[in-house]
């Protein structure tokens, strides 16, 4: 079965904004995860790439990345704009770093960093905040804090399946 793409995906935002804590929870166990995953892996396996396709590097690169978008919407919320900021702007593209020459500690401790940033920021929300919504660009739909905590642990997830993907074809 062929994996839906993360650009065709469709999100439906009706659960309680009492999830929050749900998933922190989800979103501060990405970081073991993929220390698990690169543990096994040497460096050459780490910035490998199949098909055009993003190697381990760069998708943690990328996740690492999108906690600041992350962030940066939630702010948006919290100042009552109309429409989030969108996500296709080079900040957020791959291309602009070279992430296959960095160590891979240095990696995962900047996504640790912006995780941490981005988990402090949801658990500092009040219940007026958590309430506040404004419209994702893309989608479409309006989107609380909550929502946007959310979509990036279902981002996480897209990313962490791409990466065992490549771990089944890595030499």
């Amino acid at each position: 079965m062929q994996r839906t793409k993360w650009l065709d995906r469709k999100f439906n935002f009706d659960f309680p904004a009492g999830l929050l804590p749900n998933i922190i929870a989800r979103l501060s166990g990405t970081l073991s995860r993929l220390n698990q995953i690169v543990l096994q892996l040497s460096d050459d396996q780490l910035k490998q790439k199949q098909d055009d396709k993003w190697s381990i590097k760069e998708q943690i690169g990328h996740l690492s990345e999108t906690d600041s978008l992350h962030e940066g919407r939630i702010d948006d919320i919290l100042l009552h704009k109309e429409v989030l900021r969108p996500a296709g702007t080079r900040k957020y593209e791959i291309t602009k770093v070279d992430y296959n020459q960095e160590d891979i500690g240095k990696l995962l401790l900047r996504f640790d960093v912006g995780r941490q940033r981005l988990l402090n920021l949801l658990e500092g929300l009040d219940d007026e905040s958590q309430n506040t919504a404004s419209l994702h660009p893309r989608l479409q739909v309006m989107m609380r804090p909550v929502d946007i905590a959310y979509f990036a642990a279902e981002h996480d997830d897209h990313h962490i399946a791409s990466i065992q993907e490549s771990l089944k074809t890595l030499e």
